[in-house]
C-alpha cells in the first residue's frame, strides 16, 4: 500500500500543477476526494490488514487526505472561472443606486425649514403610555380617541407610575410631552416620527402614517407667532405665493385651536381658461384643490394651560403653540399624488421618481 499512496502523491502533483481555472479544480477534487476516488478505494481497504498496518497506514492516508485538501483550497483562491481571459478594459454595468423614499426626503425637507427657524430635530417612541398620550394632553377618559376601537393598546403590564395602559401612539405630541416635562423653557421643538391608529386603508388613510409635531414655549408666545411661523413653512415647501386661512376648531391640547388650509399652489384659487369640450363646470375645476381654492394642511393652536401644568410649567408665565401635520398629505399635495397606499406598496417605477 505504501507503493500506492506514493504514486497518488506523485500524481496528485502533476495533476495539480495542470489545473488552472475553477473548472479544472472541481474536476480535481472529485478525481482524487470523491467517494470512487482512489484515495476513497485505500480507505475501504484499511479494515483488511493488521492492527499495526491499520494504525501506520490510515496515519498515512488522513495526511494526505488533508494535504490534497489544503492544496485545493489554497488553488481555488487564485483560480480564474473560466478558460477566457479576463478583459480589464471591457466597461462595467451600470450600478443602480439606492435613494430615499419620498416620505423621508418629505420629512427631512420640513424639518430643515424649522430648523432653520431655530427648532431643534427629536424623535419620540413608538411605545407609549395613556399619561403621556392622553391624560397629559388634557384628553379626558370619554374622549373617543382613547376607545380600544380607536387605538392600539398592547398586551404589556402596566408601568409603576400609575401611568396607564401602554400603546403605540397615535399622534407625535406625547414627544412634547415628555421635552417640556424633562426641560425647561425658552423650548422650540420638531418631532417626526410613524404613528398608529386602526383605519380602514383606502385611498387616503392607513393604519400607520407619519406626523410631524412642533410646539415652541416662552415668554410672550402669541398666536400671531404661530401664524408667522406657519406661513414661513408654507412659502418655502410649497410655493412662495400662497396664503394661509385659518378656520377656528377644537382640540383637547390648543385654547384657541385652528385648522388651517392653504390657497391652492397650482392654480391660486382662480379657474383657468379651457376650450375643450367638456361640460364647462368639469373643465374649470383645479387637479389639486377641484375647484375649491383651499387645501386642508394642519392643526394647531396655543398650548392648553392643562398641559403646561402637567409638565410642571407655569401656565401664568409661559405660553406656547403647537401645531401638527401628516407628512403623506404634504407630499401627496405637492407632488400630485392621489393614493396613499403608493407610498407603502414598494413599486419601484413609482419610487424612482423620486
Amino acid at each position: 500500500m505504501e507503493k500506492e499512496i506514493i504514486a497518488l502523491e506523485e500524481e496528485f502533483k502533476q495533476d495539480s500543477h495542470s489545473a488552472i481555472t475553477q473548472q479544472d479544480l472541481e474536476a480535481l477534487r472529485i478525481k482524487y476526494l470523491g467517494r470512487k476516488s482512489a484515495l476513497a478505494s485505500l480507505f475501504t481497504r484499511l479494515p483488511t490488514l493488521s492492527k499495526e498496518e491499520k494504525i501506520t497506514f490510515g496515519r498515512r492516508l488522513n495526511v494526505l487526505k488533508n494535504q490534497i485538501t489544503a492544496a485545493l483550497e489554497e488553488k481555488t483562491k487564485g483560480a480564474r472561472g473560466s478558460e477566457a481571459p479576463v478583459d480589464l478594459t471591457f466597461p462595467s454595468s451600470d450600478i443602480q443606486r439606492g435613494s430615499l423614499h419620498v416620505l423621508t426626503q418629505v420629512s427631512l425637507e420640513l424639518c430643515t425649514i424649522f430648523e432653520k427657524l431655530g427648532f431643534c430635530v427629536t424623535e419620540g417612541t413608538e411605545i407609549e403610555d395613556e399619561w403621556h398620550n392622553f391624560t397629559a394632553l388634557n384628553i379626558p377618559l370619554e374622549h373617543p380617541s382613547r376607545d380600544a376601537f380607536d387605538t392600539f393598546y398592547l398586551d404589556i403590564p402596566e408601568g409603576s407610575e400609575n401611568c396607564g395602559k401602554f400603546l403605540l401612539r397615535s399622534h407625535t405630541s406625547p414627544s412634547q410631552i415628555r421635552i417640556m416635562h424633562d426641560s425647561k423653557p425658552p423650548l422650540a421643538v420638531i418631532s417626526p416620527g410613524r404613528v398608529y391608529r386602526p383605519d380602514q386603508v383606502d385611498a387616503s388613510h392607513s393604519f400607520m402614517f407619519h406626523q410631524i409635531e412642533g410646539f415652541a414655549v416662552d415668554t410672550g408666545i402669541t398666536f400671531a407667532h404661530l401664524k408667522g411661523v406657519l406661513l414661513h413653512f408654507a412659502r418655502e415647501f410649497f410655493s412662495s405665493d400662497v396664503n394661509l386661512r385659518f378656520r377656528p376648531h377644537f382640540f383637547p391640547f390648543t385654547e384657541p385651536s385652528a385648522e388651517v388650509d392653504i390657497s391652492c399652489f397650482a392654480c391660486s384659487g382662480k379657474r383657468p381658461q379651457t376650450t375643450d369640450q367638456r361640460p364647462k363646470q368639469e373643465s374649470q375645476k383645479c387637479s389639486v384643490c377641484k375647484g375649491k381654492g383651499w387645501l386642508e394642511i394642519l392643526g394647531c393652536g396655543m398650548i392648553h394651560p392643562n398641559v403646561l401644568t402637567a409638565c410642571g410649567i407655569s401656565a401664568k408665565k409661559y405660553k406656547g403653540f403647537a401645531f401638527g401635520m401628516g407628512v403623506e398629505r404634504p407630499a401627496m399635495l405637492k407632488y400630485g399624488i392621489n393614493d396613499i397606499r403608493l407610498f407603502f406598496e414598494n413599486d419601484i417605477r413609482f419610487l424612482e421618481q423620486f
